[in-house]
């Protein structure tokens, strides 16, 4: 169960937790019209920060201009200050933040242009997406039935809601198998992505990764993955991954906002490596944590400090 906070930010105003609510008519609850972002604040002894922050709320906006959602009034830098904001004025020291941009009450019917779009940024303390040993035992996985959303039907690049449908049956698939997570292809039988994670293939000490063109959301914490491995002197390639090479890797590791890194011991009940985490997945983790956590030099200003006053009444 979620936990509550105080406030959330609906519009530019904060309002009380119970109070963020829609109506059942919106256009939203018919016909899946939202898009949203999964971004974490961490503690660190400088105080809490929020990781990657201009590039979520860029992703956030870029998939709204895809789905013709972006006519709302506030600027990337106003939705950003309102973030760090909501963490504030919730008093906590790391939590998880879900901006959502939706269709609101208006028409009914397909085209949803003439509602409003209404945007909500809500914030609440969360764990370990997949459990609090996955980060070293690793987790169980299969590939699932269900095929990840194709070119030219649903866009992969936008972070929409509707396209979560199809993330629900992978995990829920995986769920009623005795699995944690479900990995699926794309329409050409080529490894794509989790139900909500990028993956990575580790083997011969060079990772590997699938494409855009493979109908993966460009995660952000994807982006991080490959650009600490090249701090780290670890070759990343980005290429089409058959299913077969899922099962003879040294390594295999999901990456997103709130799995973070996480390793793979087994797919399809065939063991993975040793059966927990890798050296390369290891050494990710230590150099990512080390970052977020403040207890290394953020190198790359990727961490957003939250005020201790909020600056939006």
């Amino acid at each position: 169960m979620l936990k509550a906070t105080e406030k959330i930010w609906r519009n530019g105003q904060f309002i009380a937790w119970d109070d963020a609510k829609i109506h059942v008519l919106s256009h939203v609850v018919s016909y899946g019209s939202s898009v949203f972002e999964g971004i974490r604040c961490y503690e660190t002894p400088a105080g809490p920060a929020v990781f990657r922050l201009p590039e979520h709320v860029r992703r956030m906006v870029d998939s709204a201009k895809i789905y013709r959602m972006d006519k709302f009034a506030f600027s990337q830098q106003e939705l950003a200050t309102a973030i760090l904001d909501l963490v504030s004025v919730n008093h906590l020291s790391s939590c998880y933040i879900r901006p959502i941009v939706l269709r609101g009450y208006g028409e009914m019917g397909v085209n949803g242009q003439k509602n409003p779009v209404d945007v909500y940024l809500a914030c609440w303390e969360w764990g370990k997406y997949l459990g609090d040993d996955a980060m070293a035992d690793g987790v169980d996985v299969c590939v699932s039935s269900w095929t990840r959303i194709a070119p030219n039907t649903l866009p992969a690049l936008a972070k929409a809601g509707a396209n979560y449908m199809n993330s629900q049956l992978i995990k829920m698939e995986a769920i009623a198998n005795g699995y944690s997570e479900g990995i699926a292809l794309d329409k050409a039988g080529y490894v794509s992505e989790g139900s909500g994670e990028n993956i990575f293939i580790v083997r011969d000490g060079k990772i590997v990764t699938p494409p855009a063109g493979a109908s993966v959301l460009p995660g952000i914490t994807r982006d991080t993955v490959i650009t600490l491995a090249g701090d780290l002197g670890i070759p990343v390639v980005e290429q089409v991954v058959p299913r077969e090479l899922l099962y003879v890797a040294d390594e295999v590791f999901f990456s997103g906002t709130a799995a973070e890194i996480t390793p793979i011991r087994s797919i399809d009940r065939i063991t993975i490596g040793e059966g927990r985490r890798g050296p390369i997945a290891e050494a990710l983790q230590k150099e990512f944590f080390a970052i977020v956590n403040g207890t290394k030099p953020d190198r790359y200003g990727w961490l957003s400090a939250v005020p201790v006053t909020a600056s939006v009444a």
